[in-house]
Order: C-alpha cells, then structure tokens, then sequence
C-alpha cells in the first residue's frame, strides 16, 4: 500500500492539481465565511445549479455506456462499479438499491470501494492509493468479458481505480470512467469515457458536493435505464420490484392497478396468484391468461412484458 506520508514528488503533485478544475478555488466565494446563512444556502444552491446542464453534455458517452452494459447483461454479464471515498459509496449505494427495485438478482450489480466495508463508514487512509488492491478487487471478483466496469473519480487519477480499470479492459470486460474533469486521466484509460465537468467546488477541493451529485446523477442514469433496456419496466412504472415490505406490497398492488385498471382487491388477488409478480399479474390480467401460464409465457420472452403481452393477446384474438 502507497505510504500516505509519502511526499517524494510533491512538487509534481501541486502541478498536477493546479490543473484539475475540481481542485481549483472558486474566486466567487472567497469570502465564504463571511457571508449571511441565507446567501450560504442561496450560493449553494446557485452552484449545484450547473450540474444538470454539466451532465447534459456528456449525454452521449452516457448512453454508449448504457448501451453496452445492458448489451453485456442481457447475456449473463455484470456492473460493477468501483471508486475511493465517496465515488465508491455512491456505487454501493447505486448497486444496493437495484434488487429491490428492478428485481435483479443480488450480485448482478457490485459496488466495490477502496478499503472495503470499514470504507464506507469512516476514511480508510491510503486505501485510494493502493494501486495493488484496486487490481487485486478485479481479480477476485473475476472479472470478464460481458462484465461491465464503471470507474469513478472525481479527479479521474485516482490510483486505486486506475488499476482496477486498467485490470478489468485488460480481462476484456467493457470499461466506463466517471470523473469530473475534462479528458481525464481514467477517461482516456476507459473504453467509455464519461467526463462531466462542473469546475471549482463551494469550498476548494471538496469534491462531495458538486462532483459527487454529478456522480450520483450518472450513476442513477447508468443503472435505471439499463433497467429500462433489460425489460424491467413497462412504460414508465417498475414491473420487476420485488415486495420485501408493506410500502412495496402496496406500490406492487397501486401498479397492477395503475397498468390494467384493477381495483385494490382484484390486484391483490392476483399478485397472490402469481407469487406476488407484478409482470405476472399484469400479464393475466391484461392478456386474459391463466396465472399458472403467466411466467412460462414471460420467461419464453427472456422476462419482457410487452412482447409477452401481445402474444397472449394474438393467442387469445386466433
């Protein structure tokens, strides 16, 4: 592991910060500390104004990456996303939350960060400079063709996700950087380079506020609307969530109803039917099938609704 102390080639260091637009001073606010709490809130809020339209502008690289990894996964392949700090929280956040929503199998999406789990509670230090770990991440989770790798930095050189990117395009799996600097350093060690550019933070250097909502929002795009092209939707409502609770009983039950215009009883009658599918209830209702021919009829279309559907309508109308 890289020795934190280490400051052998400072001098390069601060000449390569000095370039990073992340690392810059915001000149509108050097009297930060001075300024009224509600011209606090106002100057915040002015500058976390910018980061959609910064998104906007990567648009294209963001939907060449979707493209790709839900290529990968339709055959069997995973995301995982690996980062430092707040880059890697924000990845096992993304990748904690798809089961219960898209209802895809837990492993299928990896958040990985530098430093482990203790990381994603309290500073591991060094752990983003650990070049050896973020290969040796890769390998363990053996890493391979129809995988897919997000790296995400907001300076784009972190050494821990640099490696990692590195070993995973090396193994041939899809390779995505995330950082919030032009033609950053993992951009261009990417196959897909996602360089959203939101220049100089609020505070110097704190890059958990601009560059971390511009990550967040990314990471939100990359993995809905690959959720989007793997079937999991129909329309605009989740059809794949998975009721692990009372609120996503009631919201499996307000979907069925929202789709077919069942009442509350119908619904949830017929999810019971059908295991608590919300694809399956759909499916019976609208297509006027048996439940128990429901999921045969979905998994014959690899788990999408609506090819599923008219099908049961063509048989239905012959």
């Amino acid at each position: 592991m890289a020795d934190p102390n280490a400051r052998t080639d400072a001098p390069a260091l601060h000449a390569v910060l000095a370039e990073l637009s992340t690392e810059q001073a915001n000149e509108k606010y050097a009297d930060l500390d001075l300024l009224p709490t509600r011209d606090l809130v106002a100057a915040m809020n002015d500058e976390d104004a910018g980061v959609a339209p910064a998104v906007a502008r990567a648009g294209d690289a963001i939907a060449q990456a979707v493209d790709g990894i839900s290529e990968r996964m339709l055959r069997g392949g995973r995301l995982l996303y690996v980062g430092a700090g707040t880059p890697g929280r924000l990845g096992v956040l993304d990748a904690s939350e798809a089961p219960p929503t898209f209802g895809i199998e837990p492993g299928r999406i990896l958040g990985v960060i530098a430093g482990g789990p203790t990381a994603l509670v309290t500073a591991v230090e060094g752990a983003e400079d650990d070049e050896q770990a973020g290969l040796g991440d890769i390998a363990a989770r053996d890493v391979g063709q129809l995988d897919t790798v997000v790296g995400i930095s907001a300076s784009g050189r972190t050494p821990y996700v640099l490696a990692a990117v590195a070993e995973a395009r090396r193994r041939g799996a899809l390779t995505v950087g995330i950082a919030c600097n032009a033609a950053s350093d993992l951009g261009a060690a990417a196959d897909v380079a996602i360089d959203v550019v939101v220049g100089p933070e609020l505070l110097t250097g704190s890059t958990r506020l601009k560059a971390g909502t511009a990550q967040k929002m990314v990471l939100n795009m990359l993995s809905t609307l690959t959720m989007v092209r793997l079937g999991k939707t129909w329309g605009n409502v989740m059809v794949d969530l998975k009721a692990s609770n009372e609120k996503l009983v009631a919201r499996s039950e307000r979907t069925v109803m929202l789709a077919t215009g069942a009442d509350a009883a119908t619904a949830a009658t017929t999810l019971a039917a059908v295991g608590g599918s919300v694809k399956a209830a759909i499916l019976v209702q609208l297509g006027g099938i048996r439940p128990a021919a429901a999921e045969t009829l979905l998994a014959q279309h690899g788990g999408f609704l609506r090819p599923a559907l008219e099908e049961a309508r063509s048989n239905d109308s012959a």
